[in-house]
């Protein structure tokens, strides 16, 4: 009787055989029904599992933009006329746009945090999908539904930019939990007065 080999011990062997370059991007693994291992760079019912997450150099062709200690980093052309696009549509301050990418991303559309939030302005899947994203990892998309979902906060809000940065961080109920304040989050409390601080 042959031993068989552990699906995990197969999956790591395939991927390093296949693309020596694998560990740049993310991997997403399952089976089938049928027993069949799937392996996608993009997370679906039959690929539930995160094997691979991408590394901070997997950027898509573009360079991350880091900012020395104490100086402001360059914005690049091609998300500079994106932005101002989205704000154009949707009646913002593009400075506001470029304030919240600074603090949500630094401008690195391959950005993922620990809670899934991706891209530029860092959407969670949730509002990737309430905003009809379907690749947040898309700088345009990302950036059109960003700017999107702080116009209606801002709305919400009536146009109290502190509470609407507030629900961009911490979502809208959150806010309005606290009383219409912004709620006593250590990361939110220290999100928007450093979103404002870049925007002023």
């Amino acid at each position: 009787m042959k031993n068989k080999i552990p699906p995990s011990v197969f999956l790591l062997c395939l991927t390093a055989l296949i693309v020596p370059d694998i560990a740049r991007a993310q991997v997403y693994t399952g089976m089938t029904a049928g027993g069949t291992i799937v392996l996608s760079n993009f997370s679906s019912p039959e690929a539930t599992m995160l094997l691979i997450a991408p590394s901070s150099a997997d950027k898509a062709g573009f360079d991350p933009v880091v900012a020395p200690p104490g100086k402001i980093s360059a914005i690049p052309k091609a998300f500079k006329d994106m932005v101002d696009e989205a704000a154009r549509l949707h009646d913002l301050d593009p400075n506001l746009l470029h304030a919240i990418i600074r603090v949500e991303s630094g401008y690195n559309p391959r950005a993922l945090s620990a809670k899934g939030a991706r891209g530029l302005m860092q959407l969670t899947p949730d509002t990737a999908r309430r905003f009809g994203v379907s690749d947040a990892y898309n700088p345009r998309e990302n950036v059109r539904a960003g700017a999107e979902y702080v116009q209606w906060l801002l709305k919400l809000f009536q146009g109290d930019v502190e509470l609407a940065l507030a629900g961009y961080n911490a979502g809208e109920q959150a806010v309005i939990r606290a009383g219409y304040r912004i709620p006593n989050y250590s990361e939110t409390q220290k999100y928007v007065p450093k979103v404002l601080a870049h925007y002023k």
